[in-house]
């Protein structure tokens, strides 16, 4: 895999799954795998969102960084971003939402997944801890997930807290692929793409991405 496509910049890597998501193909294969054993336990197991570009990551990033997105605190509560400093907002968002280069959706290798089947009737996806958690209505999910996940080669990165992103029980890593272009991503790569693209913060991204990738980007669950 190219490093542009390890940034998102390009996506020459990928295959098409249904509803136009994509994946690499050895983990679109095995996904249609583990969607095939959910369907056998009553679950309709489908991806919410897949490979996101660089640009993708980009709009969402700079949206959240001027006002124009929601951007919520830790505990899912709307925050004025405007009121925040420019550091205090870069670690606002991070929270929530990868920055444009470091996304492992950039990958092809990680998806968001839920049930449509077990989404209340005019309920929108939120993509919230609480949706898969027990009071939510993914929770059987969920269960089934944590149980079968690792049979398959997925895992999730974002398991529970660890003080850089926020808990994801929606995110999936195909661990076989995502592992090599995690060693491959660094700060020097990043830096290159960010610096020559219209990244909100890029001043202050810059200056303490090594901070942000031992905080945000490595600090991920292995298990």
């Amino acid at each position: 895999m190219s490093d542009n496509a390890l940034l998102g910049l390009s996506d020459e890597h990928l295959v098409s799954l249904a509803n136009g998501h994509r994946l690499q193909p050895a983990a679109a294969a095995a996904f249609a795998r583990l969607q095939a054993a959910a369907a056998d336990a009553g679950f309709n197991l489908a991806p919410a969102s897949s490979f996101r570009s660089f640009d993708r990551q980009m709009a969402i990033w700079n949206g959240k960084f001027d006002g124009s997105r929601p951007l919520l605190d830790a505990d899912s509560r709307p925050l004025d971003a405007l009121a925040l400093d420019e550091r205090q907002r870069i670690a606002a968002i991070l929270h929530w939402s990868a920055l444009p280069g470091t996304s492992r959706h950039h990958w092809g290798t990680d998806l968001d997944i839920y049930d449509p089947t077990l989404l209340p009737t005019g309920t929108r996806l939120r993509l919230e801890p609480w949706e898969y958690g027990p009071e939510g209505y993914f929770y059987p999910l969920t269960r089934w997930l944590d149980t079968n996940l690792a049979r398959f080669g997925f895992f999730r990165p974002y398991r529970r807290p660890q003080g850089g992103v926020a808990v994801e029980p929606w995110h999936l890593s195909y661990r076989p692929l995502a592992k090599s272009c995690a060693a491959r991503l660094t700060p020097a790569l990043v830096a290159a793409a960010i610096s020559t693209r219209p990244v909100a913060g890029k001043g202050h991204i810059l200056k303490q991405l090594d901070d942000i990738f031992v905080r945000f980007i490595r600090n991920i669950t292995e298990d």
